[in-house]
């Protein structure tokens, strides 16, 4: 039977960063307070005027440059995302598209929340182990100051 590994990881984080001091600024409330309810001290943020298959992008392309993986070895990709930037064409197709994986890649996208990366790893076990594809790449990406408001105190 074969098995699936992970076998690189890759991350990409916006370098704007919303911390609870500023946030203090924009609404009612403290660093304290957010601490002891929450546990978050900042945020990362993208400022610029792209969706969420930007951030999957940068991931994506580093993942594979760390990996040494070429653009014809990925059979799939699998992307979490709760805020898509289009409801068609997937985001994941966006990212296939954008990293040059057309040639043998095919994904689309799933809504899991925060079970989000659990699930799709699970699918993608699922797709190795049965001898579907060999290579599937997981990526999980939000952009949610997109749906955020912040000026209101009961969301942000």
């Amino acid at each position: 039977m074969l098995n699936a590994k992970i076998t690189g990881m890759a991350s990409y984080l916006p370098d704007y960063i919303l911390d609870n001091d500023e946030l203090s600024r924009m609404v009612d409330t403290n660093d304290e307070w957010i601490t002891t309810r929450v546990g978050i001290k900042e945020r990362r943020m993208l400022k610029m005027d792209v969706g969420s298959s930007y951030m999957g992008i940068q991931a994506v392309n580093k993942l594979l440059e760390e990996t040494g993986t070429g653009k014809d070895e990925v059979d799939a990709m699998i992307c979490v995302t709760s805020n898509p930037v289009y409801r068609f064409p997937s985001t994941a197709s966006v990212i296939i598209h954008e990293c040059g994986l057309e040639k043998n890649c095919y994904g689309y996208d799933i809504q899991a929340a925060c079970a989000g990366f659990i699930v799709a790893a699970h699918i993608a076990n699922g797709y190795i182990r049965a001898g579907l594809h060999k290579k599937v790449i997981v990526v999980c990406t939000e952009k949610m100051s997109s749906m955020v408001n912040y000026a209101d105190r009961a969301t942000c």
